[in-house]
């Protein structure tokens, strides 16, 4: 996200790799636990239920069973409830994390009387549906409004990431740009941390369907350069850097990134940093609960994917053969192997591969991490779909996902994006219900979930 597992190694050395942020790849297969043969073979109609958009309505207990009902009767078969926004506050009752009992935007305070995952869980059960939590893991804080586990904790404030910038190294919560506080992922502290949450909830809620985990990733490109980082870094290739950070990256005179000697090996490291975390969090809450789906959010925009240290693909997919920023072995990185459930971001407002020629790329807003702006084909909702079947290779079910603030007042191109996910992948993912209900596009939604395929 490497070196084989083998029980003939000694412990010790295990043990050196672990600490120094090597990579160790777990001998296994796809894993057989949180999924049936019907799960497995069934269309989902997946909607995600963000934390903080739908706060204030969702903290009403008749909110919650209306809209639960609601999606039901127009063939919602998962919901994914948002539990841990990227303040790093919760919405359960956690003995570890801070509880949000209040948000921003809305005036209301949260009623502690009654649990609104439980809810969410009960009410999804007895019409059928399966209920996911999200959780978003390397995230500490929002920088909008100074809120959040590092602001509120003096003792986490070097969690956050420290982004090489052109003016230098910058901590995160100084780039009022982003509204992401995200946390350095190869900080061990940071890693026992976030899967102390997860176990917990895992052990709140045994009859908790699935979780997903979202912001499994660096910042961009320009993350983690502290101290801690380098030191890592140095353990992984045996050496020191003589030059850091230059000997990953320089900028020149017009601030371009001009790649250092380090550079490719670095982005490896990233990666397997995060392929550690996956597998770590995977056998942590299996244990927990075997038959939890485990599944993981990403973006669909692969061949810029390695800037937020990330490669869902499936370790029998060699990106060095087609990109030059892959080592021969980042492959060894991937870990679509170990997911029970993929979703994956489609969010371009270009259906077709042919609407390609269409973009002005002056005018595209593409903001999401990792992104660029380019008339590639990947850079649509069907030819990114291609591309994560191309690398993911069956080793994982797939569920193509929409924006739907993207399609602006277009309910034509909203629903020929639905149909397009899921005619490739195993169904669909709406992000989020909160703009179904704004824009009241529950008749296009319906008809983009169960307009038959044959046609298209």
């Amino acid at each position: 996200m490497l070196l084989q597992r083998s029980m003939l190694k000694p412990l010790i050395l295990a043990v050196a790799l672990v600490i120094a942020g090597c990579k160790s790849e777990p001998n296994r297969e796809k894993p057989a636990e949180g999924k049936t043969t019907e799960q497995s073979s069934k269309e989902k109609k997946i909607v995600y239920i963000d934390a903080t958009a739908n706060f204030g309505r969702f903290t009403h207990k008749d909110s919650v069973d209306y809209y639960v009902r609601k999606v039901h009767d127009i063939g919602i078969t998962d919901l994914v409830v948002d539990v841990k926004p990227i303040t790093g506050e919760v919405l359960y009752p956690s003995k570890i994390a801070p509880v949000m009992t209040t948000w921003e935007k809305d005036d209301r305070e949260k009623d502690s009387s009654w649990d609104m995952l439980e809810r969410f869980i009960e009410k999804g059960h007895e019409l059928g549906i399966q209920v996911h939590v999200s959780t978003n893991i390397f995230s500490g804080g929002h920088n909008y409004f100074d809120r959040g586990l590092i602001y509120a904790e003096p003792d986490k404030k070097h969690w956050q990431t420290t982004s090489y910038l052109p003016e230098g190294l910058t901590p995160i919560s100084a780039q009022k740009n982003k509204f992401s506080t995200m946390l350095n992922p190869a900080l061990p502290e940071v890693q026992d941390y976030e899967l102390s949450v997860l176990k917990e909830l895992v052990s709140m809620y045994p009859e908790l369907d699935g979780i997903v985990l979202d912001r499994v990733r660096y910042d961009g490109i320009t993350a983690d350069f502290s101290d801690a980082s380098r030191k890592l870094f140095e353990d992984y290739i045996g050496e020191q850097v003589a030059d850091f950070p230059a000997d990953i990256y320089a900028y020149d005179a017009q601030g371009r990134r001009t790649p250092g000697t380090w550079y490719k090996k670095w982005l490896e490291w990233r990666s397997g940093v995060i392929h550690d975390f996956m597998y770590k969090a995977h056998d942590a809450l299996k244990a927990i609960n075997p038959g939890l789906i485990f599944g993981d959010y990403t973006g669909s925009w692969y061949p810029t994917y390695y800037e937020v240290g990330v490669n869902w693909a499936s370790k029998d997919y060699d990106p060095s053969e087609d990109y030059e920023w892959a080592t021969p072995a980042y492959k060894n990185t991937g870990y679509a192997e170990v997911l029970d459930m993929f979703l994956t971001g489609n969010y371009f407002y270009e259906v077709y591969r042919k609407e390609v020629e269409q973009i002005d790329t002056t005018k595209v807003n593409r903001s999401e991490a990792g992104q660029s702006k380019s008339k590639a084909y990947w850079y649509t909702v069907e030819g990114s779909a291609d591309l994560v079947n191309k690398v993911v290779m069956d080793k994982a079910p797939v569920y193509a996902g929409v924006y739907v603030e993207q399609y602006k007042d277009n309910e034509e191109q909203f629903v020929a994006a639905l149909k397009m996910c899921r005619k490739k992948s195993k169904g669909v993912m709406i992000f989020d219900i909160v703009h179904i209900i704004d824009k009241n596009w529950w008749k296009a939604l319906e008809k983009g979930l169960n307009e038959d395929l044959k046609a298209e």
